[in-house]
C-alpha cells in the first residue's frame, strides 16, 4: 500500500488550488499548472491541504495514489521555491554561455553546439558552472539531463560535463611495462 499518498498535500501560502472535474489546478500570480487525473484518484481540498483517495482496491489504483500525490506536490514546491540543478564542465577550452533563448557550449567537438533553452526556464552560466532552474521538475531534470548527454564525463581524467553534486570515480591509466 502506498505511504506517499496517505499523506495530504500542504498547499503554500499565495497558492491557489481549485478542482476542475478531474482536473486540478494551482495558480500562483499568473502562473498555472494543471494535473489532469482522468479520474484515477479522488482529491478534496480543506483548510489549506489537499487530500488525495484510493477509487479502487487494486494495486494500479494504489500506484495512481501515491504517483498523483507525488506530482501534485511538485507543483506546489515548484509554484513556492521552484526547482534548480547544477552543471559542471571540466577540460581544456570547455565554455559555456547564454545567448538569449539558447545555451551555446564549446565541449572540444569540431562545432559549437547550440542548446534551445526549453520555456519557463533560466539559465546561468558563471566561469564552469551552468545553473538551470524553473518551476516544473520534469522540465528541469530533462533539461540538465539533456545537457549533460553532449559530453558525459569520462573515467580517466574527469573531462566533460558533470552534476555539481556526481562524484566521478577515476580509472588508472595505462601501467609502464614490464
Amino acid at each position: 500500500m502506498s505511504r506517499v499518498g496517505k499523506q495530504p498535500v500542504a498547499i503554500a501560502k499565495g497558492i491557489d488550488v481549485s478542482v476542475d472535474g478531474t482536473a486540478i489546478v494551482a495558480k500562483k500570480d499568473k502562473l498555472e499548472k494543471r494535473l489532469e487525473t482522468h479520474g484515477r484518484v479522488g482529491i478534496e481540498v480543506k483548510d489549506n491541504e489537499v487530500i488525495f483517495t484510493k477509487v479502487g482496491d487494486d494495486k494500479e489504483s494504489a500506484a495512481f495514489w501515491g504517483t498523483y500525490r507525488s506530482l501534485f506536490n511538485n507543483i506546489i514546491i515548484g509554484l513556492d521555491k521552484g526547482f534548480s540543478k547544477s552543471l559542471e564542465i571540466n577540460g581544456v577550452g570547455y565554455r559555456a554561455a547564454v545567448q538569449g533563448k539558447v545555451l551555446n557550449l564549446q565541449l572540444g567537438h569540431s562545432h559549437d553546439i547550440n542548446f534551445n533553452i526549453p520555456e519557463g526556464l533560466d539559465v546561468k552560466v558563471e566561469k564552469n558552472i551552468i545553473t538551470i532552474s524553473g518551476t516544473d521538475k520534469q522540465v528541469v531534470g530533462q533539461a540538465a539531463a539533456e545537457i549533460r548527454e553532449f559530453r558525459p564525463p569520462e573515467p580517466y581524467k574527469g573531462k566533460g560535463v558533470k552534476y555539481t553534486d556526481e562524484v566521478i570515480i577515476r580509472k588508472a591509466g595505462k601501467a609502464a611495462g614490464k
